[in-house]
């Protein structure tokens, strides 16, 4: 599908009443915040943004826990905070619901960087693991009207992710280090819930 289709079935998931939440999903450098800019870019004023990534755990915690090294796995983020805004943005959609953002260059959760006012009929959140069956995240898709998954060349997505590393301070060796123990890990885990996404989106 191109991206004015996309846009187009989004935009229907406006044509019903209260509010809807798009998820938009995919392995780790798939392009899900390229294909999110572009739909709230589309659909701005009525659409919102809620990113799964603001749930991150912070390092303060992931050190507590044990699992710096697993950070971005399913369970370094706060799955019941994230569950709570998605509930929250259908029961209360005539609030102001504040959410956090994820700032890349500290590698940490931002609290309240983002604003969802109760204009936004639609919300759009991306994330990994919106279509995870098990360890809480299957509370997330009774919240989400429609699920896509993105996917691209496992090549260039790879490559995609080292670059990302490397832009935010890692070494060529130690970015390509993380895309294979840590990063493909997650793929894989993410790959395994395509089949039960509303619509595939091939990429790239």
């Amino acid at each position: 599908m191109t991206t004015d289709e996309l846009v187009d079935r989004a935009r229907r998931l406006l044509d019903g009443p209260g509010r809807a939440v798009l998820g938009i999903t995919g392995p780790p450098g798939a392009g899900k915040s390229t294909l999110t800019a572009a739909l709230l870019a589309a659909l701005a004023p009525d659409v919102g943004h809620l990113p799964m990534d603001g749930f991150h755990l912070a390092d303060v915690q992931l050190d507590r826990l044990g699992l710096r090294d697993r950070k971005g796995a399913p369970e370094t983020f706060d799955v019941d905070g994230y569950v709570s805004a998605l509930a929250r943005l259908h029961s209360a959609p005539e609030a102001v619901l504040y959410v956090p953002g994820f700032e890349r260059d500290l590698e940490q959760p931002v609290a309240a960087a983002i604003a969802i006012p109760p204009s936004a009929r639609l919300v759009v959140t991306e994330g990994n693991y919106l279509l995870l069956p098990s360890g809480g995240w299957e509370r997330v898709r009774p919240h989400l009207a429609e699920v896509w998954f993105v996917e691209v060349d496992d090549d260039l997505r790879r490559s995609r992710l080292v670059a990302r590393h490397e832009e935010f301070g890692k070494s060529s060796a130690a970015a390509r280090q993380w895309v294979e123990r840590s990063d493909e890990a997650n793929a894989r885990l993410v790959a395994s819930t395509r089949e039960s996404a509303d619509l595939v989106v091939r990429v790239g």
